[in-house]
Parts: C-alpha cells; sequence; structure tokens
C-alpha cells in the first residue's frame, strides 16, 4: 500500500508520465519496493529532471511508515555516497554508523540519509555457556542445529499429494512456538551419559536464551563486517558534500580494529579522476617530446606548453557561469583541449622562428609572427567554438550529460586564443633572451642571433658578455 502511494505522489506531478512498481527487488525482500517513474520528454517540460527529483522528494517525507531515497538510473538501489565503516563486533559498528549517520544528516546538501543495515530487528539471543557445555559433552553446532528446527524447519522428504504432485515436506514449531523465549528454552539437547544412554538436556541448562534486537541485514566486505552509511545529493555538488562530510566524521574517534573508506561513486570518481590525471600527463609529456623533435630544440617548446594551462583559465571560469562542475565529461573536456589550444602557440613560434632564420630581428620576427597567423589562428577558434555551441547547450534527452564537454571546450579556447597571442610571443621572447645571454656568459661569444645591441634581458641585470 506505501508503493502504491508513493507511486500516486509521483504521478500527481505534471513532469511524470507514468509509473511502475514493483515490490520485492533483486533481494526478494517483501519489506522493500521500487517505483520506477517516467518523465515526459524533455523538451515539453519545464523543470530539469534534479528539479523534479527535489519536488518529489519533498512529497515523500509526508509519507509515514516508511523511508524513501530518490535516485536516477541506479538500479542497483546503491546512493551516491557510501561510507564503508569495517570492524569485527556488530554491536559497535552500529553505534558508530548511527553517529555518523545524525553527522552526516546535519550536511547541507546530504538527503536519503540511512544505513545499509536497514534498521534493527527483533532477534532471539542465546547466550551458550561453552565451560558447561563442553562438560555435558554438548557443541555449539548441537545447539544451533536445534533451534534450527524451531525456525527454519527440517527436510524430511517428499509428499505426493492426491493431485500427484511431489511436494517437499518441512517441521518446524508453530509461530507461537518460537514467539516466546521461555519456551524455546524447553527445547531438548539429547546426550550420551556415561553408560552410553542418550538423556535429553533442556537448553537453558547450559545456555540462556533473551529476546533481543539485532540489524535487520548483516553485510562482509573483504570478510569483515560492513556497515555503510548512505546518502544521495540534493542542491549541492558531490565534490562539496563529501568534503564537509570528511570534515565532520573526522571528529568521529575510531576504536583498534575498525576503520573507515569511501565507496559507491566517491571511490568510482577518484579511480577515474586518477586515471585522466595519468592519461593527461602522458599525453602532455608526448607532446613535449614530440614538439621536441619538430623544432630541434629543448627549450622552445617550453615557450608553446605554457599555452595549456592558460586554457584552464577559460575551463573554470565557464564551468562557473554555466553552474556545470568538474566530471568526467569536463575533464575529457579537458585532455581534448592539450591539443587543441598548442596549435596556436605553434603557428606563433614556428612563424617567429622562419623569420629569425632569415635574417629578421627576433621581436620583429614575433610581430610579424602575430599579425599574419591572427587570421588563420581566430578562424579555427571559431570554427571549433561553432562545432561546440550545440554540445554545451545540451538540448535533448540526456545531453546535459554531455554538456559540460563542450563547455569546457568553449571556454578553454577563447582563453587560451586570447591570452596566447598576448602571452606566448612574450613569454618566447623571454625565454630566448634568457638562452642567449647564457650562452654568451657560458661561450664568451654573442649568438649569431643576439638580442638588439643596448637591450637587456628582462630581469638579468647588465650585459656582461
Amino acid at each position: 500500500m506505501k508503493a502504491l502511494e508513493a507511486a500516486r505522489l509521483a504521478r500527481a506531478l505534471p513532469e511524470v508520465a507514468y509509473t511502475y512498481t514493483t515490490v520485492g527487488g533483486r533481494t526478494g525482500a517483501v519489506d522493500e519496493a521500487t517505483v520506477f517513474v517516467r518523465l515526459t520528454p524533455k523538451s515539453s517540460r519545464s523543470r530539469h529532471q534534479t528539479d523534479v527529483e527535489s519536488a518529489l522528494r519533498a512529497h515523500l517525507i509526508r509519507l509515514g511508515g516508511v523511508t524513501a531515497s530518490i535516485g536516477s538510473g541506479n538500479f542497483e538501489n546503491q546512493k551516491q555516497i557510501q561510507l564503508q565503516l569495517q570492524g569485527p563486533d556488530s554491536r559497535e559498528l552500529t553505534r558508530l554508523a548511527e553517529r555518523m549517520k545524525r553527522e552526516v544528516e546535519q550536511v547541507p546538501g546530504a538527503v536519503d540519509v540511512g544505513l545499509s543495515t536497514r534498521g534493527q530487528k527483533p532477534e532471539v539471543e542465546v547466550a551458550l555457556d561453552r565451560a558447561l557445555a563442553g562438560t555435558v559433552g554438548i557443541t555449539v553446532g548441537q545447539v544451533a542445529q536445534t533451534l534450527r528446527v524451531a525456525f527454519a524447519g527440517l527436510d524430511v522428504g517428499d509428499w505426493v499429494d492426491p493431485s500427484g504432485e511431489t511436494r517437499d515436506v518441512y517441521v518446524r514449531l508453530t509461530p507461537e512456538a518460537r514467539r516466546n523465549p521461555s519456551d524455546l528454552a524447553k527445547l531438548p539437547l539429547f546426550v550420551t551419559d556415561g553408560e552410553g544412554r542418550s538423556v535429553s538436556v533442556p537448553i537453558d541448562q547450559i545456555a540462556t536464551i533473551s529476546p533481543g534486537l539485532g540489524p535487520a541485514r548483516i553485510d562482509h566486505l573483504d570478510r569483515e563486517r560492513v556497515v555503510a552509511v548512505q546518502a544521495n545529493t540534493d542542491g549541492r555538488p558531490l565534490s562539496d558534500v563529501i568534503t564537509e562530510v570528511n570534515r565532520r566524521l573526522a571528529d568521529v574517534p575510531l576504536p583498534a580494529g575498525y576503520s573507515l573508506r569511501q565507496g559507491g561513486e566517491t571511490e568510482e570518481q577518484q579511480e577515474v579522476f586518477g586515471q585522466i590525471f595519468a592519461a593527461l600527463g602522458l599525453a602532455i609529456l608526448l607532446m613535449y617530446l614530440v614538439l621536441v623533435v619538430q623544432f630541434g630544440s629543448f627549450l622552445d617548446p617550453i615557450a608553446i606548453m605554457i599555452s595549456l594551462p592558460l586554457s584552464l583559465i577559460g575551463v573554470m571560469l565557464a564551468l562557473l557561469v554555466t553552474g556545470s562542475t568538474i566530471n568526467i565529461m569536463s575533464m575529457i573536456g579537458v585532455i581534448l583541449l592539450m591539443g587543441i589550444v598548442a596549435k596556436n602557440a605553434i603557428l606563433l613560434i614556428d612563424f617567429a622562428k622562419s623569420s629569425e632564420e632569415q635574417g629578421m630581428p627576433r621581436r620583429e620576427a614575433i610581430i610579424e609572427a602575430g599579425r599574419v597567423r591572427l587570421r588563420p589562428i581566430l578562424m579555427t577558434t571559431f570554427a571549433l567554438i561553432a562545432g561546440m555551441i550545440p554540445i554545451a547547450i545540451g538540448a535533448g534527452e540526456g545531453a546535459d550529460f554531455r554538456a559540460p564537454l563542450g563547455q569546457a571546450v568553449i571556454g578553454g579556447v577563447i582563453t587560451s586564443t586570447v591570452l596566447t597571442l598576448l602571452v606566448i610571443p612574450t613569454f618566447y621572447d623571454i625565454l630566448c633572451g634568457w638562452r642567449d645571454w647564457l650562452m654568451a656568459r657560458v661561450t664568451g661569444r654573442r649568438p649569431a642571433r643576439f638580442v638588439e645591441p643596448g637591450v637587456v634581458p628582462p630581469g638579468l641585470g647588465p650585459d656582461r658578455s
């Protein structure tokens, strides 16, 4: 009934086309249900998917008796934030997890906070006196087997019903007989006395049976018990929420033998970002080596590589203006930029070096390179921006996922183009001036293409070559 009521609340939103409800899910638990919500096409609704999720979450808060969480495209019931707490004792794990849950609930942007144990349920606790049980020859397995008949039942064979269908037959105590711990304490255990005779011993003679509370679900990770503090995000980037969560949880002391680590989307994000940064570093290194081979110099490519960090300024500004975050797609856009923005600097430096080799003074060669190469640089920049605009707009179903890529590329190309025309020529002139000054100090001779007489490279003091 609660699942149907949740589905009704979802269908009350004008952006919802239909809902589909299933009870049981992957685990088959009868106390779990999943409501699949299908939204109307993006072109026919005014609110974004995240806004619809926030509105639905506000409605589900009024649904008493259940705990509801909202996720998009996640069919494994895993939330974005997974704080995995591991340790040997389930009671201590539950205590620590409850405290961490209260801390996470106070973080702005953290919603649908819960535990993987799904709360507690009544249980019967059996405390076995191992010394006494060992004296009479009773093992833990015998006690467990006796109680198994009461709760799980015992397979006693098959039975063919009147219709000819073969059915399995299990024998177990009635619900009334296994509800009271005092009744369970009278269950007999059969042991052999000193004369070889079988004697029955009530369980309460060697164990204490009492009611209690235990986790509704027990998970293991790397052969240790684990309780996950789970949450989703709403209105804030995942990285911001995780940063504040970690700051709050740093004040929660963990006993010896207990550990806390990140899981869920946070773990996946860290792993993917690590791989992206490694690929980015390798790409920059290979680019530098190729430029070294092409220019025949280890110094000239450095002036070209300066254009790479200049593009990051535009990336951050574009993501800030559009309200996007640094995610997988924007990082792919950064890798794409590394190969695009360097071509402007290559055009300038290559033309300047060619003119300088033909006898033109360095600064005049740099100015001429900027004048001649300005048009092709602007043409390629405008063409690239025009091609990325549809991606950056993010129109159409599922296009929001790719939008940060186009936004990052457009912002990086604009700033790198403007700054390359201003910064790269200046830096190249300074770099070459330093190189010529150093060569003059080492060899005692002026290079063939030294700076004009009377001109001192900036920051290097008087020319004493």
